[in-house]
């Protein structure tokens, strides 16, 4: 009987050599992998001295040469988180044209952050500022359905059966529908509501869009939850990194997005 071929030795050609460009970009904490393939596709990323355009190109991080807006590509670091309090006025952006302050800037770090999940400048509350473009597709892409909760404050007075028609998912906009999601009484009197709102989506300006298709504009809002990480104890403008049992948990979120069957699709 002949001897069998060894197939540990066989290539196997059915398995992708390299990493995928936009998440060697996420990696290094340069920007958050949607962002990153937005850079790639506008044609400011080059590899070994040639421009890339192709989000999912493969490199060899210890080989090839990455440049961004012609700048190296940081090595990469280690993790790092902090929660922030966002004030009203302050944008959830990295940089701003019209010189508005941003929440990167509320924060003293070393390392070059991204914000985590956005909120419109007249909102305020908890908003993750971190360098690891793992942890910012497992807490924003759809699929992981991380939960997100606000106090919501609404003029007039919202009765059971306005929550109950909001709960299961409404229209607010041609072709754009809500997910069903849990609202809860926290207190009312003549002139306002205030409402507790869990959603496990992030659509542009949802919650105001909402409340305002039920007749009830929203006065105040604030995210007071974001996965496993809460609010409690900052004031507008404070911050902090986060205690050893939170960023054990994002860190398994991260850990779950890289090894998630099609983890490197875009978010």
């Amino acid at each position: 009987m002949g001897r069998r071929p060894d197939r540990r030795s066989r290539p196997r050609a059915d398995r992708p050599r390299g990493e995928r460009l936009q998440k060697v970009i996420a990696a290094a904490g340069l920007a958050s992998r949607r962002a990153a393939e937005e850079l790639i596709a506008e044609g400011r990323v080059s590899v070994n001295g040639r421009v890339v355009t192709r989000p999912g190109t493969r490199i060899d991080p210890a080989r090839d040469r990455v440049r961004v807006d012609g700048r190296r590509l940081p090595a990469r670091t280690p993790p790092r988180y902090y929660i922030v309090h966002k004030p009203r006025g302050v944008v959830t952006t990295t940089d701003d044209p019209q010189a508005r302050r941003t929440v990167v800037e509320l924060v003293r770090a070393r390392e070059r952050l991204f914000p985590v999940g956005r909120l419109d400048a007249a909102s305020e509350g908890l908003v993750l500022l971190t360098n690891d473009g793992l942890l910012a597709q497992a807490m924003l892409h759809p699929s992981f359905e991380v939960p997100r909760v606000y106090l919501v404050t609404v003029d007039g007075v919202v009765d059971a059966g306005v929550m109950s028609s909001l709960a299961a998912g409404v229209e607010i906009g041609p072709g754009e529908h809500t997910r069903p999601c849990e609202i809860s009484l926290v207190s009312r009197d003549e002139s306002r509501t205030k409402l507790q709102v869990q959603l496990v989506e992030g659509q542009r300006r949802q919650l105001r869009r909402m409340f305002e298709s039920a007749g009830h504009p929203v006065r105040r809002l604030v995210r007071v939850q974001f996965g496993p990480l809460k609010l409690r104890g900052l004031r507008p403008g404070e911050w902090r990194r986060l205690r050893p049992d939170e960023a054990a948990a994002v860190g398994r979120m991260a850990e779950q997005a890289r090894h998630r069957p099609g983890s490197e699709r875009p978010a």
